[in-house]
């Protein structure tokens, strides 16, 4: 269940509610009229099955300019009326996208924040060492660690809606943060050799690691795999089957490889784990697009016209 906190002008609260009460889904309605001082107005309180939020939040938009729409995640409803609301909505909750709530996720995910540079340039540090000491631990370690699927995800999103702004904002994301910590790691991997801590034999991996720097058709097809798997991750809010997608694809660790070659000068080694960076993003684009237009071609006819019972008569045991 998710439940919904709206503000709206004390003259249109009949409207608000009569939409509630009519979507499937709906439950737990409780309206305090002129509670709300900042937007003023009235305050309506309600629950509502993932599977229906579209729908009234498609309806309710209007309340965005002249009131508020929160909505929260409900991890416990004890209550026979959210049950019955539940199992009479469309669909599985599970299956559910919440477009508005993802669409504000993606615009967060989109941005350049210190907290993803840095995780990034530890992610690629990991991984540069990993690679330097032919452990595929700190390997893994590193692709869980990066943050850079949100920004891919954010791109699917994008070309799903056309959204220049955002397609823009995510691959300037990917860019800088990708750029930024190539050369951080591209230094510090300089300052090593200079050292005498690694030289061109380190880059003699064994096979187990090669893969980050020979892409062929499995890796884009796991690169594919990955994508779809994100994105549902995302949409169905599965962050275990996510840390899945992490490790499946070698972002990260061709990023933490071609810093250490560039510093190294070994040049074929560079341009290979360039090319499994760029094929294993592209992977991930092209299969997340299409996840999202499945799941918004098959979600917006799930329910239509079906025959449930208005809020009161469910209520009324009608």
């Amino acid at each position: 269940m998710l439940h919904l906190r709206l503000i709206t002008p004390a003259a249109r609260t009949g409207e608000v509610t009569a939409v509630l009460e009519q979507c499937a889904g709906t439950t737990n309605l409780v309206v305090l009229p002129g509670a709300a001082r900042l937007p003023e107005g009235d305050l309506i309180f309600c629950d509502v099955a993932r599977e229906s939020a579209n729908e009234v939040i498609d309806r309710l938009e209007w309340l965005k300019e002249e009131g508020s729409i929160a909505v929260e995640q409900v991890d416990l409803a004890l209550s026979r009326v959210a049950d019955e609301a539940v199992e009479e909505a469309p669909g599985e909750p599970e299956d559910a996208v919440v477009w508005a709530e993802l669409a504000q996720k993606m615009a967060d995910d989109s941005r350049i924040t210190w907290a993803y540079l840095v995780f990034l340039v530890i992610a690629t540090m990991l991984a540069a060492v990993g690679v330097l000491q032919n452990s595929l631990i700190l390997i893994v370690g590193a692709m869980v660690l990066g943050p850079e699927f949100g920004a891919i995800a954010a791109v699917c999103f994008g070309l799903l809606g056309r959204r220049w702004q955002l397609i823009a904002g995510s691959l300037r994301t990917l860019i800088i943060g990708f750029a930024i910590a190539i050369a951080l790691t591209f230094a510090c991997a300089l300052a090593m050799r200079g050292l005498g801590w690694i030289g061109p034999h380190n880059l003699r991996v064994n096979e187990e690691v090669q893969f980050i720097v020979k892409p062929d058709r499995w890796s884009f097809i796991v690169a594919l795999l990955a994508g779809v798997a994100g994105v549902l991750s995302i949409t169905a809010g599965k962050s275990s089957a996510l840390i899945g997608v992490f490790i499946s694809v070698t972002t990260v660790p061709a990023a933490g490889f071609a810093a250490v070659a560039l510093a190294l000068g070994d040049w074929p080694e560079v341009a290979g784990s360039v090319s499994q960076l760029a094929l294993n993003v592209a992977g991930m684009v092209i299969a997340g697009t299409g996840t999202l237009m499945v799941q918004r071609g098959f979600w917006p006819q799930v329910g239509r016209g079906s025959s449930v019972r208005p809020m009161r008569e469910r209520e009324a045991g009608g």
